[in-house]
């Protein structure tokens, strides 16, 4: 009998699929820059210009992100407040991770305020957004073909499931090694919610800036985009920890998918909304700014609290918070939550992650589709997790998790999905 082979099933299409990705997300986000600024901010129109290589390629736009890719590295790099431990690997180590996020977004605020106090011209990065953009995703191309060549090298315990396929454009695109390090530098978990994540509200301030100069003050809907995402990303940071259970650290490799993603998609696509207001200023009265401030308190309140369930119950079950919760036991030895959060569906903290994604689209009005884009795509990707997510746990799990399933039969949304 042939030996079974430990590759998990291809996704994304398999290499088709990732070489037809690897062109399309890049001229997504591009194209996204474009018509933001553009008179009609047609989402499924065509762009109002196809940019030549002078608009996108800039010496100084690649020499401001490396600065700022150095700069969140020695942040990372200063001491922390706790060092965790990740999951258990397959040789039985277990990989220990810095939780100092939040440090590093207070000392960059910090930084940010002297800058501007200095006369630093942040209003003036707006403009340069397509070229860093663009600087992004060569730094993205080129990382990803480093961390590929490194992962030759590598052992065949060090790898990720998904990334032995033995395709050279699928391993590229999906990641060949779980955990790439030099030392102690992680670099997945450096670039999952760091540079990204604080890159994002560090745009958004820009927009908001030049916003106010355009216009002599802000306008509300700007102020509550800017307010919605800061929230969001201060509390990733704040329970970085949590990061540390999730599928992009325990299963996917690092490869272009995520360096992309984390380094380019997040920063230029997820403030969409903040430069679409820029160009295109919505009127925004008190009584619809606070039934949507209520539907992001809502929303931030369901994917809160569902994620601290979690992480409390897997960091200890005994933990009177968690401990009267009824959970089905597995033959893994661990429990699945069947109650409280995890009780209502199986997904309960994506339900939470889409109603803030309304929320931070509302602002922008009903005009136009593409500040809707946000909320299109994240539930698209949800989606997808979420199926993935069912196939790593039924195998996982096996006749726990279908007891699971039949015990809470709504994957996202109570009733609906």
């Amino acid at each position: 009998m042939a030996p079974q082979s430990s590759q998990a099933p291809l996704e994304f299409g398999g290499p088709l699929g990732a070489a037809v990705l690897l062109l399309l997300l890049p001229a997504t986000m591009i194209h996204l820059l474009l018509v933001a600024r553009s008179g009609p901010a047609r989402l499924l129109g065509p762009p109002p210009y196809l940019p030549g290589l002078e608009a996108l390629w800039s010496p100084r736009a690649l020499l401001l992100l490396l600065g700022w890719l150095g700069l969140q590295a020695a942040l990372y790099l200063l001491p922390a407040r706790q060092v965790a431990e990740g999951q258990e690997l397959k040789d039985k180590s277990r990989l220990r991770y810095p939780i100092n996020g939040f440090q590093a977004l207070v000392l960059t605020a910090l930084l940010v305020v002297l800058g501007l106090a200095a006369g630093l011209p942040l209003r003036a990065l707006p403009d340069m957004l397509l070229p860093l953009a663009f600087a992004a995703t060569l730094t993205a191309f080129v990382f990803s073909l480093l961390l590929y060549l490194k992962a030759q090298a590598a052992p065949a315990s060090a790898l990720a499931p998904g990334g032995k396929s033995g395709n050279p454009i699928y391993d590229f695109f999906l990641g060949r090694e779980l955990n790439p390090r030099i030392y102690s530098f992680d670099f997945k978990y450096f670039c999952e919610l760091r540079p990204g994540l604080i890159g994002w509200v560090l745009i958004n301030l820009a927009l908001l800036l030049q916003e106010a100069e355009l216009r002599g003050s802000p306008s509300l809907a700007m102020w509550l985009v800017n307010g919605f995402q800061l929230l969001y990303v201060a509390d990733a940071l704040w329970n970085e920890e949590a990061v540390l259970t999730t599928m992009d650290i325990t299963h996917d490799g690092f490869g272009f998918m995520l360096a992309f993603g984390d380094l380019a998609w997040v920063p230029f696509t997820y403030s969409l909304q903040a430069q679409f207001l820029l160009h295109h200023p919505q009127p925004l009265g008190l009584p619809m700014a606070s039934a949507i401030c209520l539907l992001n308190a809502v929303g931030y309140y369901i994917f809160r609290g569902a994620n601290s369930q979690k992480n409390t119950f897997r960091k200890n079950p005994s933990d009177p918070r968690v401990a009267d919760l009824e959970t089905i036991p597995t033959a893994t030895g661990r429990r699945l939550l069947v109650s409280g959060w995890w009780g209502m569906v199986r997904h309960p903290n994506y339900l939470g992650d889409l109603l803030m994604a309304l929320a931070w689209s509302l602002p922008c009005g009903l005009s136009h589709l593409l500040p809707y884009f946000y909320i299109i795509y994240f539930t698209a990707l949800l989606v997808h997790r979420e199926a993935r997510d069912e196939r790593q746990c039924l195998q996982k799990y096996g006749r726990a998790w279908l007891e699971y399933c039949r015990r809470v039969p709504h994957r996202i949304v109570p009733y609906v999905y």
